[in-house]
């Protein structure tokens, strides 16, 4: 599977829709306790990545101000310790809700560098984070050619990451939309149908009625 050519302005606005998946389904991804595989980080750098996910789900100018504190937290954590893969993630978390926030802009094309840095430094450390490995997976999946982006290797990535995580809600949503974009109808299908098991065990309402506004999308659409 290829990356179409696009234009340099689509390019960078689907780069910037990578970002959004790539950390905002997150929100939706994990269960109440984390994995073995995944990175304890410290009191800085979880409240880092809480932080941005509050910052996600804000509207201006709230939003701006909590990534810009999420961004610092992250720095300082990773300034004490190098090795917290967690406070990479809370980076990569943070820049990458910004820079969709931005619009497409060149302080957005610089910024794609440092979101690719920050996840592959997560990923160095810790390469089992199921979370990590979907938002390097969503981020190489949807982003061009040109700028970086490679499909078949993003969707080994969230395939791992859904192997490490059965339970991963956000990215088996994000599988079944790539499925779908290639025309594997029924194999996009599964992955909702098994998304929807997941989030109904966790008992996350939130998660559920994600799910289910994806299966009705698939289904109106075509084939």
């Amino acid at each position: 599977m290829k990356s179409r050519p696009v234009a340099a302005g689509d390019g960078l606005r689907r780069t910037l829709r990578a970002c959004a998946i790539a950390t905002a389904t997150l929100i939706f991804a994990q269960p109440c306790l984390g994995l073995p595989s995944d990175p304890v980080g410290t009191t800085e750098s979880r409240e880092a990545l809480r932080t941005c996910h509050r910052g996600q789900a804000a509207t201006e100018p709230e939003a701006g101000a909590l990534l810009e504190l999420s961004l610092d937290r992250a720095d300082r954590a990773i300034a004490a310790d190098d090795r917290d893969a967690l406070a990479h993630f809370a980076r990569f978390c943070a820049l990458g809700e910004q820079a969709r926030r931005s619009g497409a802009s060149l302080s957005s094309l610089v910024k794609l560098w440092q979101i690719r840095e920050a996840v592959d430094r997560t990923l160095e450390i810790a390469p089992d984070y199921s979370d990590a490995l979907h938002g390097k997976g969503a981020f190489l999946c949807s982003v061009p050619g040109l700028l970086g982006g490679d499909p078949d290797e993003g969707e080994r990535l969230v395939r791992r990451a859904i192997e490490i995580d059965p339970e991963y809600v956000g990215a088996r949503l994000f599988l079944a939309e790539q499925l779908r974009e290639r025309g594997d109808r029924a194999g996009a299908e599964a992955q909702v149908a098994r998304a929807l098991a997941a989030a109904e065990r966790k008992n996350d309402p939130a998660a559920i009625a994600k799910v289910k506004r994806v299966r009705e999308t698939m289904a109106a659409g075509p084939d």
